[in-house]
């Protein structure tokens, strides 16, 4: 069995004990909080058959690795890993609608481009291997249960990658301050998957390149561009709005 990670604050923790329970090795609460939110949170806990510890603040940032973390940490399995990308892909109903990351090695960005995808109905989120940020528990915590809910998969060749779903007649529309066109002249309601790249950097030349096309977020203010988790919002949405939602 693999070693027990680490989660903390009310959300990560508590999308687990929903979706998980049994996952869950034991949960370390600080007594000292007796507000409302706690209240229910070990509530939902005990109903759950979760050992629950009392610690103090100290212990529980030591636990976590941060001192954000709500009064509440726990030790969990890890869960099960997703099927091979191709295989996720062959069981999905509807057209695909995925995030790429290319380049976002902030542990924050990437929680938040997590909660943002969760948000907008994303089917997965795609990262290549050697320039992409792992799911830890900042992720977790940022990702507020997310990092649960959306499958990451972290793939060895972005560009291959690329090539193998515009082979399965996914569109590849990577986002660039330069591109002619708007996101919202593109149809996003087609089977697509939305490359961003980091924060002032952007996407690799190559990531680029394997792109079938590439759009813009309109700018109407002094800056030049947005936070990746931002633009993931953007751009997650306005695909959620050409499909219905």
């Amino acid at each position: 069995m693999s070693a027990p990670k680490v989660l903390f604050g009310f959300h990560a923790v508590g999308v687990r004990l929903k979706t998980a329970p049994q996952s869950i090795v034991e949960i370390y609460y600080e007594p000292t909080r007796r507000d409302a939110r706690m209240r229910q949170f070990l509530e939902r806990a005990r109903e759950a058959g979760a050992r629950l510890i009392e610690a103090d603040g100290l212990r529980i940032a030591r636990l976590a690795g941060s001192h954000g973390h709500q009064g509440v940490a726990a030790r969990v399995q890890p869960l099960p890993q997703q099927h091979s990308l191709d295989e996720f892909l062959d069981g999905l109903q509807g057209p695909p609608l995925l995030l790429v990351l290319d380049g976002v090695t902030d542990p924050h960005n990437l929680g938040a481009c997590l909660r943002v995808a969760d948000g907008a109905g994303a089917h997965a989120v795609i990262a290549p291997k050697d320039h992409a940020a792992g799911i830890n528990a900042t992720v977790a915590k940022v990702a507020s249960g997310a990092a649960e809910t959306v499958p990451y998969f972290m793939v060895t060749n972005l560009a291959r990658t690329l090539g193998e779903l515009k082979e399965r007649g996914i569109w590849c529309l990577g986002t660039s301050d330069d591109a002619e066109r708007t996101l919202y002249q593109a149809d996003l309601a087609a089977p697509v998957a939305l490359v961003l790249g980091a924060e002032g950097e952007g996407m690799r030349q190559l990531t680029r390149k394997t792109c079938d096309a590439l759009v813009r977020i309109p700018m109407r203010g002094a800056v030049e561009s947005l936070n990746v988790s931002v633009a993931s919002g953007v751009c997650l949405y306005e695909a959620l709005r050409q499909r219905g939602g």
